[in-house]
């Protein structure tokens, strides 16, 4: 469940589908699960006020119902980080209890965190997640990322690696396990290699990055000679 897809429908699909979803809850006031697929497009669309509103009206509807309040304040949190208002994003997940909601609240408060750049604090939720699901490639390839943006490429590399054995259509794993293995001496031409033929996009739009390593490296390698 974790982030929302960012693919949006078409204005014409977006206003069907609205209308479908207000029918229902017309039809439905206590089926909270109409409020929340109404919330998660209205966010889709980018329709962040609109959202926000529904998704706070819902809660005030069910909030003597656990499960529907967990859900739809997971969903106001998703409204939240897609506006790019991390702070209230991370008060809405740390505020879910269901179990089964949990963890995907833990992934997005790592997410939120990596975008404030607070890195240390993205990876103990992080962490936490990949306890809980370890053999999930999303969530190895997020521990992977916050271990890359704090240098720890040892560690980064063992969890791409790990994403590459549970998706090895993941072609930023492949492309960032070649960085971190050309900054720790290991074998990398085979991994980017891969990385264009999985995901030529990625591959592409990253290559200054690939330069920049090679640059930082022969640098290293003349400062020591």
């Amino acid at each position: 469940m974790s982030q929302p897809k960012s693919s949006q429908p078409t204005k014409a699909q977006q206003q069907a589908l609205v209308h479908q979803l207000v029918t229902a809850i017309d039809a439905h006031p206590d089926d909270y699960q109409a409020y929340y697929d109404l919330v998660v497009l209205l966010t889709a669309g980018q329709d962040y006020e609109q959202a926000e509103a529904l998704a706070m009206k819902a809660l005030g509807r069910f909030e003597t119902n656990g499960r529907a309040y967990d859900l739809l304040t997971y969903a106001l949190g998703n409204v939240y980080y897609q506006a790019e208002a991390y702070d209230r994003a991370i008060s809405c997940y740390q505020k879910i209890k269901d179990t089964k909601l949990q963890t995907d609240a833990y992934l997005m408060m790592a997410q939120a965190l990596m975008a404030k750049k607070d890195y240390q604090h993205a990876l103990v939720w992080a962490v936490t997640a990949q306890e809980q699901r370890p053999n999930a490639a999303d969530v190895n390839l997020l521990v992977a990322d916050i271990l890359l943006a704090l240098g720890n490429n040892q560690q980064a590399y063992d969890f791409y690696q790990k994403t590459i054995q549970q998706d090895p259509q993941q072609g930023a794993a492949y492309f960032n396990a070649g960085l971190t293995a050309m900054v720790i001496g290991k074998p990398y031409a085979d991994l980017f290699a891969k990385a264009k033929q999985v995901d030529a996009t990625y591959y592409e739009q990253h290559q200054q990055q690939l330069s920049d390593i090679e640059a930082m490296l022969a640098d290293q390698k003349d400062h020591q000679q």
